[in-house]
C-alpha cells in the first residue's frame, strides 16, 4: 500500500493571503511593527478587561438589588421567584450582548492593525 496525499488547489484568495502574510511579518519584525503589536495586544487586554469587568459589574449588582428591596426576593411570577427568573431570563441576554461587543471591538482593534501594519 502506498500513502496518497490529497490536497486543495491553490485558490486566488489563499494565494493573496499568503502573499499578504508577508509584508505583515516583516512589519512585525521591525521596531514600529513591535510597537503596533505592543498597542494592539494592549488594547484587546483593555477590551477584554473593561468587558467582564461591566459583565461582574451587572452580575454583581443583582445580588444588591435583592439585598437592598427584600420584598422582591420573595415576589413571585407564574409560580416561579422573581430572582430565577432574573438569573434565568435576564443575565443569557447580557452575556450574549457583552460577547457581541467584545467580539465587535475586537474585530475593529484588528483592522486598524491591519490598516498600520499595512495589510489589506
Amino acid at each position: 500500500m502506498t500513502r496518497v496525499r490529497v490536497t486543495a488547489p491553490r485558490s486566488a484568495s489563499r494565494i493573496s493571503a499568503d502573499s499578504s502574510a508577508e509584508p505583515r511579518e516583516a512589519a512585525e519584525e521591525s521596531a514600529v511593527g513591535q510597537v503596533f503589536v505592543r498597542s494592539l495586544i494592549r488594547s484587546q487586554l483593555r477590551l477584554a478587561l473593561v468587558v467582564a469587568g461591566g459583565f461582574l459589574l451587572i452580575l454583581g449588582a443583582f445580588p444588591l438589588l435583592l439585598a437592598a428591596s427584600p420584598g422582591l426576593a420573595q415576589t413571585r411570577i407564574a409560580g416561579i421567584p422573581f430572582d430565577w427568573i432574573v438569573l434565568g431570563a435576564g443575565i443569557y441576554p447580557v452575556t450574549g450582548i457583552s460577547a457581541w461587543l467584545y467580539i465587535r471591538s475586537a474585530a475593529r482593534n484588528e483592522a486598524r492593525y491591519r490598516d498600520l501594519a499595512g495589510g489589506k
